[in-house]
This record gives structure tokens, C-alpha cells and sequence, in this order.
């Protein structure tokens, strides 16, 4: 599902740590701890667990902070060779030799951050339920799953096809939009509605946000965590339990993939007390979604949103920390 949105080449590390020293040289010398390298693999709810971990390392462990951008591949290769430590979000189905790498000890996951992210044809709630306080009658009330969409293409009409509805299908070049497609094509949804491909992601969210506000039935691919499920109630429609054999071909829905948390095997060595506090450290995927339309609705930094969480989530982050850490993360913020 994820496709990398940047390539920043990781080149002479240690020249850009050094160049850091501004930041955190600090800290190193009073200190004398090592910086602590966290990867960003282009994406938005990556960047906003950086900014939680490294938040807490700064500020509760003493130690040097760093980020390092670049593809999947460029910084698993760096996690892989120790020029990075830690990556807070490893999607384990983007890597297809992720388990024989951990089986191997080439790296070392420590957890879960989240395992309940989801992906699939989604509907307001409002089309269900309807919403009194916005005066909104629910419009398909019996509607659960994908194959219920069979019969209401005059609720999700297409505006420019007469007599059909729109589906929204996922981003073209995605694999997963393969799988919707043959999943539109498998449900016999062709005859009643035009499979709408939405050209990007923006233009996605932009559908469904514009929708949403108007109080307008849309139905369509959208997956979580997102900061458009984040601020907006929307339902997964439901659909055949997760079978590997029917899975490409759309018969069934997609599975929840575990996003964990990877360190180097240099970093146990390097900073024990950060991998202890890593294996607590889990979220879920509302958390996140919440986390990133906080950043969308305030024009907000990752930064931003960080401290946001910790002030908001304390009751989940300080299960991660003894009573001097937290201590020192409050009095950071």
C-alpha cells in the first residue's frame, strides 16, 4: 500500500552528525551520550512517531537526536549496515524479506506499534445512520458490506454518468488498486456503477473530504491510518474474512498488516535504556489518524503534533517510562 513519496540518499553520515553539533553537541559532551538515528521513509504518520520517540530519547534519556529521509530500501539498508537505529514504523508486508531478516538477527524487533491499520471500500456514516445535529436522513440503512452495494447505485450517484453510480477506486500504479478493481468486477458492480479512478492521493482525499462537509453519499477505496479518517467518521464496509488464495482476485478483505518497531543489533550496545523504552512503546492506528488531522487541520509540524500527543495521551505514553522520565518529557513540554 505504501509508496515512497521521496528518495533521500544517505550519504557520509557521519559527516552529517557532526554537522548536527549545533543541535546536539550539547548534549554529546554534558552528556557524553551517542546520537541516536531514526528513520523517515517519506510518509506522514512515520514522521509523527519519530517525532514522539525522539522527543522522549532527547528529552527524558539524555540523548542526541537525528533523522535520516530516504526510501524504504535506502534506509532498511541503512538499519541493516547500523548507520541507522531505529525504525518506529516498519511495515512488514513492504519488504519481502523482512521475517528472514529478524529470523537471521540481522535486525532486531522489539514490537508492535500498531496492527490494527485497515484499507477496503469505505462509506460516512452519515449514509448509514444519518446525522441529526447535520439534519442528514441515513439514506442506505441496511448497508454492511461491499456485496450490499448491489442495488444503490441511485445513493451514490455518478454526476456524470446518468442511470450509474461511482465507485472510488484506490491510486492508479498502486497494487491495491488491481485489487479493487477485480474485487468491483468480482461483486458484479460493474452493471450498476463507473469504477472512478481519483488520479492521486490529494485528489482522493479531496473527494471524500468535499463529500463529507456537504453531507453527500460517497463510496471508495481510502485506507487508515489517514488524517481524513482521523477527522471524519467514515465506516469499512465489511467483506469475506482474509484468504490468501482469494485475496488478489478481490474475494475477501485486506488483512491488517503489523506495522512494528526495528532497531540495528549496533543499538542494544549503543543505548539500552532506548531499546528498553521502545519495546513499551505502542499506539494504534486511530491514535495516529487523529495525530495526523491534528497536523491537516492546524497546518502543525510532525513536531507540533508530537508534543500535542504527549499532552493529550499521557495515560498512554507514560506506561512506556518510569516516574523520572515522565517527569522530565512534562517539564520538556
Amino acid at each position: 500500500m505504501r509508496n515512497d513519496i521521496k528518495i533521500l540518499i544517505v550519504l557520509a553520515l557521519s559527516i552529517s552528525l557532526m554537522s548536527s553539533a549545533g543541535c546536539i553537541g550539547g548534549n554529546l559532551a554534558k552528556n557524553e551520550k551517542p546520537v541516536i538515528v531514526f528513520a523517515e521513509q517519506g510518509w506522514d504518520s512515520v514522521r509523527f512517531h519519530d517525532a514522539v520517540a525522539m522527543f522522549i530519547v532527547e528529552n527524558a534519556f539524555g540523548y542526541g537526536v537525528e533523522e535520516v529521509g530516504g526510501s524504504t530500501s535506502v534506509t532498511y539498508a541503512a538499519l541493516l549496515s547500523g548507520e541507522v537505529d531505529v525504525f518506529m514504523e516498519m511495515w512488514t508486508d513492504n519488504l519481502a524479506f523482512y521475517d528472514a531478516d529478524v529470523a537471521d538477527g540481522k535486525i532486531i524487533e522489539l514490537g508492535t506499534n500498531f496492527d490494527d491499520n485497515a484499507q477496503g471500500l469505505y462509506v460516512p456514516r452519515y449514509v448509514i445512520e444519518g446525522d441529526a445535529a447535520r439534519g442528514i436522513e441515513p439514506l442506505a440503512p441496511g448497508l454492511e458490506s461491499v456485496s450490499d452495494l448491489r442495488g444503490l447505485k441511485s445513493v451514490f450517484k455518478d454526476a456524470e454518468t446518468p442511470g450509474k453510480g461511482r465507485i472510488y477506486g484506490a491510486i492508479p500504479g498502486w497494487q491495491v488498486d488491481e485489487i479493487v478493481y477485480s474485487k468491483y468486477m468480482l461483486y458484479g458492480l460493474a452493471d450498476d456503477y463507473c469504477y472512478f479512478s481519483p488520479g492521486s492521493d490529494a485528489a482522493l482525499a479531496a473527494a471524500f473530504a468535499s463529500a463529507y462537509e456537504k453531507g453527500e453519499p460517497i463510496v471508495g477505496y481510502y485506507w487508515e491510518p489517514t488524517w481524513l479518517m482521523g477527522k471524519y467518521d467514515f465506516i469499512l464496509l465489511k467483506d469475506a474474512p482474509y484468504d490468501p488464495e482469494l485475496f488478489m482476485e478481490g474475494g475477501c478483505e485486506f488483512p491488517a498488516v503489523p506495522c512494528t518497531i526495528c532497531v540495528s543489533t549496533k543499538t542494544p550496545g549503543k543505548a539500552p535504556d532506548v531499546v528498553e523504552f521502545l519495546k513499551k512503546y505502542r499506539t494504534s492506528s486511530e491514535i495516529t489518524s487523529k495525530a495526523l488531522a491534528y497536523i491537516a487541520d492546524n497546518r502543525a509540524t510532525t513536531e507540533d503534533a508530537a508534543k500535542w500527543f504527549l499532552r493529550e495521551y499521557e495515560y498512554v505514553w507514560s506506561g512506556w517510562l518510569e516516574e523520572k522520565q515522565i517527569k522530565a518529557v512534562k517539564a520538556a513540554l
